[in-house]
């Protein structure tokens, strides 16, 4: 067992799920904005979804979750 007192794991652990989050909030905006260019490329929800093997569902809530300016 580890000999550093379980408050200092918990802050440490506390700070790297913080930092994921962020991450990942961050990216879920990137992904978004790149299906939001597929669906202007191939023209719908749809046709995107068929093309990176995802569900309808899966795009088109990703899209309105983090909609773009375009």
């Amino acid at each position: 067992m580890t000999n550093e007192p379980w408050r200092a794991r918990f802050r440490r652990e506390d700070e790297l799920v913080e930092q994921l989050q962020s991450q990942l909030l961050e990216a879920a905006k990137r992904r978004a904005a790149a299906l939001a260019e597929g669906k202007a490329e191939l023209g719908s929800v749809y046709a995107v979804a068929k093309d990176v093997g995802k569900s309808y569902t899966a795009v088109s809530n990703a899209l309105k979750k983090y909609p773009t300016t375009e």
